[in-house]
């Protein structure tokens, strides 16, 4: 099924089969094309089985709904509480808290 999104290509809706957040379709207030060389990311794919309820966890706390955001943790900790995604020996892990340092400094250093 073909869909329009919301980006315009000169003046003409694109039509695009892709998810909305895809490279293929990107949301409009993708970031990826303005981040500066030097500004850490991290990249949540949709194969990542906790995926969904992160980004939607990350949406609850940015618009304040504390309520629904202590929901949507408990959630994951639950997913996650019989088996973890990974080992937590994980060096995938390891990296993915040496990224949350690096944000943080760098926010430090942007000022």
């Amino acid at each position: 099924m073909l869909r329009a999104d919301s980006h315009s290509f000169k003046g003409h809706i694109r039509m695009t089969d892709a998810p909305l957040g895809s490279k293929a379709n990107p949301s409009k207030f993708d970031c990826y094309p303005d981040l500066p060389d030097d500004e850490p990311y991290f990249v949540i794919r949709a194969h990542d089985t906790l995926s969904d309820a992160l980004v939607e966890l990350h949406a609850y706390i940015g618009a304040g709904q504390s309520g629904a955001a202590h929901n949507k943790l408990a959630e994951i900790m639950q997913l996650t509480t019989a088996k973890p995604p990974r080992p937590s020996d994980s060096p995938k892990y390891r990296e993915t808290f040496a990224i949350s340092s690096s944000m943080e400094r760098w926010r430090d250093e942007q000022g």
